[in-house]
Formats: structure tokens, C-alpha cells, sequence
């Protein structure tokens, strides 16, 4: 039997869900939030979690458009067609799917999006705001999402000594941030760091966000520890797993989360969230803070 306590994305990110519901209906008479989706290209994958996402927009009465288009579409093209979303003042998040065909560059992608519609939080503009210490209207949906599941457990992160591995624009660069932000003491790991085993050992956090099945094993894990597992990885026998070697980490750290249902369900929460807070913005009404609470 396990005795760490599992950190359950479900179970918190139906309750931020069922916020997001109600600050949409307060927005009734003045507007309703509206999330485009693009998918350029034909990847399973994209289409997989693409559709996820526009079931649960529906879900919390967030209105949705999916928008494909061919592999072949060119990125001036595709930048036409963004800064047409930018433009639709009934549009209030664009969030494009990665990953993209390799003639399109992702970070010109990603800083064509208006920044008041950058839903996830990718803009550089975004991005310097979070280092800067002032809180966006969007931050990256999957590090915000562990900052709430945190918060949800009554885990304080001052003082803790926390590791960040894997060093992505998506999570691990943003997390480290908001880690700092709550004073934790942040040491960045990846694939060329040196003494990564003692440096978890010592860790009161670890934030495995690399994308290697087992890469953090119980043994490196400081007894007590919080673990967070953002890796999604496919074995050959088709069962999912995270970066964390899961049942026997159980009998190590303090708190877990499984995989899936863990980080996975909050990401797509914080989404949502992320749409009503720029659809907002956007009306000029005043934002709660998230990060800084």
C-alpha cells in the first residue's frame, strides 16, 4: 500500500471548472468567452487532445471553433489567418496546436498571436511579464495548473528546495518562474546537468517534465518529497506512464501525482480558466490574481 498522498488533477480541476462555469455565466449580457483552435496539418495526437479540449469548453459554456488546415498551408499563409483571429473582436483566445510540419517555425507562430489572445501563455510578452513578476492574464497552462493542484493541497513552497527537470518554453522554464515567484529556491535540471541524482536526494520538490519513462527513481526521491510528474509517455504495450517510476516512488515522497490524472486534467482546466480571464481583460473588468494569491 502506498504512503504518499496522491495529488488528484480530477478531483481539483473539476472544482476550477466548476469556477470557470460560474464566471462565465456572470459574464452573461456583456460577453461570452470564445476559444479558437487550430490544427494545421493531420496529427492524431493534436486531434486527440484538440478534441478534449473542446468537449470540456463546452462543458463549462465557453464557446469553441476548431479551425484546420493542410500541412501544405505556408506560414506566411498561416500567419494571415491568425492575425484574422486577431482582429475578430469576437475572438478572445487563440490557441494553436503544436506540433507543426517543419517548413513552419514555431516561434514565429507563437509571437503572431496577439499577446491579449495568447491563451497559452507562450508570447514573449507573456513570458517577460511572469519573469518580471507581473501576472498575466494567461501563463502556461500546464505549470499554472500545478501552481493550483499546490495550492489545492495546502503545500507552501517557501523555503523548499525544488527541482525543475527538463528545461521547455512550455513547462519547465515557466514552472521555475512561478516556483521562484512563491520562494521556492529553483535548481533547473536536464539532460547535460551533472549530479542530477543527488541533486533530487535533496530535494523537498521535484518537477519531472523531461519526457523519459523512469527517469526519477524512488531511490533518488528525499523521503517526504513532493513530486509532481508532467511526463506523458507510451510503453510498447500501450500503457501510459510518467517520468516518475511510480509505485515505488509512492513509498518515498510525501505527495505524488498519478499518471494520467494528475497534471494532465489540470492543464486543460487552466485552459479554460485562461479563455475567461482574457475574454475579460478584454472588457476591461479587473482580474483576481492567481500566481501572487
Amino acid at each position: 500500500m502506498s504512503s504518499a498522498t496522491l495529488l488528484d488533477g480530477k478531483v481539483v480541476s473539476q472544482r476550477l471548472l466548476d469556477q470557470v462555469r460560474e464566471e462565465v455565466d456572470a459574464l452573461v449580457g456583456r460577453a461570452r468567452p470564445k476559444l479558437v483552435a487550430v490544427i494545421v496539418g493531420e496529427d492524431p495526437a493534436s486531434e486527440v487532445y484538440v478534441g478534449r479540449k473542446m468537449k470540456v469548453a463546452a462543458e463549462v459554456g465557453i464557446e469553441s471553433e476548431l479551425l484546420r488546415f493542410p500541412a501544405s498551408i505556408q506560414e506566411f499563409e498561416l500567419r494571415e489567418e491568425l492575425q484574422k483571429l486577431n482582429n475578430d473582436p469576437s475572438v478572445h483566445a487563440i490557441l494553436v496546436q503544436q506540433p507543426f510540419p517543419k517548413h513552419i517555425r514555431t516561434n514565429v507562430i507563437v509571437e503572431t498571436i496577439s499577446p491579449e489572445k495568447d491563451v497559452d501563455g507562450f508570447h514573449a510578452e507573456s513570458i517577460g511579464n511572469l519573469v518580471l513578476g507581473v501576472e498575466p492574464a494567461a501563463m502556461a497552462c500546464t505549470p499554472a495548473g500545478i501552481i493550483h493542484l499546490l495550492d489545492a493541497y495546502e503545500i507552501n513552497l517557501e523555503g523548499m528546495r525544488a527541482a525543475v527537470v527538463g528545461r521547455s518554453n512550455i513547462v519547465g522554464k515557466p514552472i521555475s518562474m512561478m516556483l521562484l515567484h512563491r520562494n521556492a529556491t529553483v535548481t533547473m535540471c536536464h539532460s547535460r546537468t551533472h549530479g542530477l541524482d543527488d541533486i533530487l536526494r535533496q530535494s523537498d520538490l521535484i518537477v519531472a517534465a523531461a519526457g523519459q519513462p523512469g527517469l526519477i527513481r524512488a531511490e533518488c526521491i528525499k523521503p517526504g518529497a513532493v513530486v509532481v510528474d508532467v511526463g506523458i509517455n507510451r510503453l510498447p504495450n500501450g500503457k501510459l506512464t510518467g517520468d516518475v517510476d511510480f509505485e515505488a516512488a509512492c513509498q518515498h515522497a510525501g505527495y505524488i501525482t498519478p499518471v494520467p490524472g494528475g497534471v494532465g486534467p489540470m492543464t486543460i482546466a487552466m485552459l479554460m480558466m485562461n479563455t475567461v480571464r482574457l475574454c475579460k481583460q478584454q472588457q476591461g473588468l479587473r482580474l483576481s490574481s492567481l500566481l501572487f494569491a
